[in-house]
């Protein structure tokens, strides 16, 4: 009995949101709730490997769990990817080659094992593993594409959703014409990787970083009740028909599926548009963001004051308006001032979480000043949440950030 969906237009909108959910989770443990990237990864692996041996255990398709397995194999070859890139400072290029020659070496052996790739054919063991060691595979190879698409060469995430989803419709279109249901499969399964990733930044990234500004929550939560609506339908469906058949009724069939699927990205779109944000989501800079004395006097002060300080540009970099993040530095270095480190550690956490959440907005217009920032921004996470912290290191630490924060501003 085979262990996998069949492949519906259902199938490819669950995994595509699926992917958003998974990516989405793994950084609100990591930051949000301050796991950290170790412990996160940590979690994350063992959780899968749990669920991995559920799905095994099954004698067949049961689609709570299967999807429960993709969303946990999105999460962690997405952090694959960034273990080697962000930890290790492997390039992209580099990881997108291996993982692609990985995937390659997979199927190769498992088509020597086995003499077939086809997904109706998931019905042992052996089979099942190179099944899931091929699906790991592909989130890590499409995460690392992805972002090599998106960061390393600029594009950013409103071309990434273009891109990709033109890349699936012209696979589509191949199919079409003729050419290999398995090998057409595949290429679409890594392609939804980057574009369930470059979707779901589209909403969640603030209206000045190019997105929607849904937030994370919103865009969670609402991908999160869509796939859990198709995965129920899927198990009412499985469970009343088989796999294979999915029945004929009113929730059953080719017809009603493409219907369903329909709806569900209807629906998502409908919900997002109601629910996006009103007005100008821009954030006034705070103190100490980027200023520089003029001479003169402002109209209406007294003759000899000093003038008011004003927003200079730098256009050394693409990063644009840091103000925000400026906002909460400024705090920071002024409770590090006072010796309130414990007040400076719970503010920092307002940088953090914000500077993750604009990743997907600002790492694409300037890669290598982002990563600057970055690095400065866990030194001061670093001093500040040390066992003993020092004040003075803390206040070094700080003060670094802030002038490279007021360098690189890039207001006009």
């Amino acid at each position: 009995m085979t262990k996998v969906p069949a492949i519906t237009t259902t199938f490819w909108v669950i995994k595509v949101l699926s992917t958003t959910i998974g990516e989405t989770f793994a950084d609100y443990l990591a930051v949000n709730v301050g796991l950290g990237p170790a412990v996160t990864d940590a979690v994350m692996i063992a959780v899968l490997v749990v669920a991995l041996v559920i799905q095994f255990r099954t004698r067949a398709y049961t689609p709570w769990i299967y999807w429960l397995c993709v969303v946990l194999v999105s999460i962690v070859g997405t952090q694959l990817t960034d273990f080697f890139t962000d930890t290790l400072g492997v390039s992209l290029y580099i990881s997108t080659a291996v993982f692609a020659v990985v995937l390659a070496v997979v199927f190769a052996v498992w088509y020597r094992q086995e003499r077939t790739l086809a997904i109706a054919s998931i019905d042992t063991p052996r089979r099942e593993a190179f099944y899931w060691g091929a699906i790991l595979t592909t989130f890590a190879l499409g995460t690392a594409a992805g972002d090599l698409a998106t960061e390393a060469l600029s594009l950013g995430f409103r071309n990434g959703v273009l891109i990709f989803g033109g890349l699936i419709v012209a696979t589509w279109v191949a199919y079409r014409l003729g050419a290999g249901q398995v090998l057409t499969f595949w290429i679409a399964y890594v392609l939804t990787r980057p574009l369930g990733a470059s979707l779901g930044d589209l909403l969640t990234q603030d209206k000045d970083f190019g997105g929607l500004g849904l937030g994370s929550s919103v865009t969670s939560l609402l991908f999160f009740s869509t796939i859990l609506v198709l995965v129920i339908r899927e198990q009412v469906l499985v469970s009343r028909h088989g796999v294979a058949v999915k029945g004929v009724g009113p929730l059953g069939g080719h017809r009603q599926d493409y219907t369903w699927a329909a709806a569900a990205v209807v629906a998502v779109a409908l919900v997002g548009w109601v629910l996006r944000p009103a007005g100008d989501t821009t954030q006034a800079a705070g103190p100490e963001v980027v200023t520089n004395p003029q001479p003169g006097t402002q109209a209406g002060a007294a003759p000899g004051a000093p003038a008011a300080p004003t927003r200079q540009a730098h256009p050394i970099t693409k990063l644009g308006n840091l103000g925000r993040f400026a906002v909460i530095v400024a705090d920071v270095k002024a409770k590090v001032a006072q010796n309130d480190l414990a007040g400076a550690k719970a503010r920092v956490k307002d940088l953090e979480v914000a500077w993750d959440d604009a990743e997907a907005g600002l790492k694409p217009r300037d890669s290598a000043k982002w990563h600057q920032l970055d690095d400065q921004i866990d030194a001061v996470l670093t001093a500040l949440r040390a066992s003993n912290p020092v004040q003075g290191d803390c206040a070094s630490a700080v003060a670094t950030l802030m002038s490279t924060l007021n360098q690189f501003d890039g207001v006009r």
